[in-house]
């Protein structure tokens, strides 16, 4: 397949080769030419299957790869996982489902994408014959930094750099990510939050004396972050696997529409969903749930999307994002892959951090997405009600979209089947689920998890167990504008 600029769609490219590049020479971010349409019979078939096998097949759809060069990439992928479902669904109710993507080696969703995407990019190095290495440079708000970390860690020909918000993290991911080990990894904080990281992470890939400097040193950029299209398609296969696998096991009608409720920040999960309708898949609703960080509710709901105002440090740091970078793709589609639009309104993010698209261009989006937010309270009173109820223990941005969906059902009325995607485990974020189950404030990260395991009778994870015992290996912090020394220090310290 071949993909195209959402600022420049006149120039196309392989999707392989936009795997190497992570983002577009024009600044924008890479979308398919066109849609491939999935059969559902053919999804429901392999639904029965293992994972794996089904996620080959819709990779298959955007990168002209070998079949069963695509199985063993996902093989190996999600052989990793503690659970051999990979992506379990557990049923709440009748018409209430929670589809589970938390089994990867790090417990988020991220996993998703990213044991996928470093087999990707090593596999897109040959067919291209690229003779550069490929430096991968991130920006997370949490769970992307340690499971691009995990996915890239000692891979050959590749080296990664994930750049955090300092104070901006919950204890367990920042813990996960500077005691990580690899021999081509680094990590470094940001005195700033997400928004920050992220705006100095795409300035570095625009900065062309860095470039230089990367090209002498034998590297070329590469994102890990959902900008880059490699990251953003393994992720449609789980939308499409959870519906083919409850038509399979009887529990809706094949072709019968149902509704994703997702948590949101840099809008690269939801998206998926929205490539994943485009697809052919039966579609009701994305329903974006977003925390007190409610940029995305204003934009539907208003027209405007104005990131001028205060930005919230919330128990779902994951989503504590003011710029929803993937957004740009959805905009694409929906003014008619007019990239001129497209600049120009990015240009007025950039530049005056706000833009407003017309009223019919709202109205199309609302046939598609519903969206609302879940404050911390409502956040903190649906952990719970979730576990007092069902006996499951979820985390704070899985909680943001089971409480946003309890919205959208008593404000429609809609009671047609639907999924939240559940995007990381509890015990990442132990002491906030801890206090949300049981009223206590334990300050120790570790000793809280010990007390969230022993109230619900659930296991601590071994990689959250094992923690405590790693050494910090990357200490390092900088101010917002020291990314770039950061990266030619590390690329050095790589050559020696």
């Amino acid at each position: 397949m071949q993909v195209l600029s959402t600022r420049g769609k006149m120039n196309s490219i392989p999707a392989t080769k936009a795997v190497l590049q992570g983002i577009a020479a024009d600044g924008g971010l890479f979308v398919p030419e066109s849609f491939p349409q999935i059969d559902l019979e053919e999804m429901k078939a392999y639904a029965a299957h293992e994972y794996d096998i089904l996620a080959a097949r819709v990779l298959q759809y955007f990168f002209d790869m070998d079949e069963a060069a695509l199985a063993e990439i996902t093989q190996q992928a999600y052989g990793t996982f503690d659970d051999s479902r990979v992506v379990p669904i557990k049923e709440l109710t009748s018409v209430d489902y929670v589809m589970e993507l938390t089994h990867g080696p790090t417990l988020a969703f991220k996993d998703m994408a990213l044991q996928v995407l470093p087999r990707l990019i090593r596999k897109a190095l040959d067919i291209h014959k690229q003779q550069e290495n490929v430096l991968i440079l991130t920006a997370t708000s949490g769970d992307t930094g340690k499971a691009a970390l995990e996915g890239f860690k000692d891979v050959p020909r590749t080296a990664i750099e994930v750049f955090y918000p300092a104070d901006g993290v919950a204890t367990m991911q920042k813990l996960q990510m500077v005691t990580q080990e690899g021999g081509n990894v680094a990590v470094c904080g940001v005195r700033g939050n997400f928004d920050d990281a992220q705006t100095g992470v795409k300035a570095l890939f625009a900065d062309n004396a860095l470039k230089a400097f990367l090209k002498e040193a034998g590297y070329t950029f590469s994102s890990a972050n959902s900008i880059n299209f490699g990251r953003l398609i393994p992720q449609v296969a789980y939308y499409i696997y959870a519906y083919a696998k409850l038509a399979a096991d009887g529990r809706i009608e094949n072709g019968q529409e149902i509704s994703f409720i997702v948590p949101t920040g840099n809008f690269g999960n939801i998206l998926a969903g929205y490539y994943a309708k485009r697809m052919g898949l039966p579609v009701k609703k994305l329903v974006c749930a977003s925390n007190g960080n409610n940029v995305l509710t204003d934009f539907f709901n208003k027209s405007v999307y104005d990131a001028n105002r205060t930005f919230h440090k919330t128990m779902s740091p994951s989503m504590d994002i003011l710029i929803s970078s993937n957004l740009e793709r959805l905009l694409f589609e929906v003014a008619g892959r007019d990239d001129v639009q497209v600049r120009a309104w990015m240009n007025a993010l950039k530049q005056n951090g706000r833009y407003e698209i017309p009223a019919e261009t709202q109205a199309g989006l609302r046939e598609t997405f519903w969206a609302d937010f879940c404050d911390e309270t409502e956040t903190a009173q649906t952990i719970k009600t979730v576990f007092e109820t069902y006996g499951y223990l979820i985390d704070p941005h899985t909680a943001v979209a089971r409480c946003v969906g309890e919205k959208y059902r008593r404000q429609t009325g809609d009671g047609a089947p639907a999924v939240v995607v559940s995007t990381a485990n509890p015990y990442k974020f132990t002491q906030d689920v801890l206090r949300c189950v049981s009223g206590q404030d334990v300050p120790d990260a570790f000793e809280a998890a010990r007390q969230l395991s022993q109230i619900t009778g659930t296991q601590i994870p071994p990689q959250i167990a094992g923690l405590h015992e790693k050494p910090v290996l990357h200490p390092d912090c900088v101010e917002r504008t020291g990314l770039k020394t950061a990266v030619e220090k590390f690329i050095s310290r790589m050559g020696d």
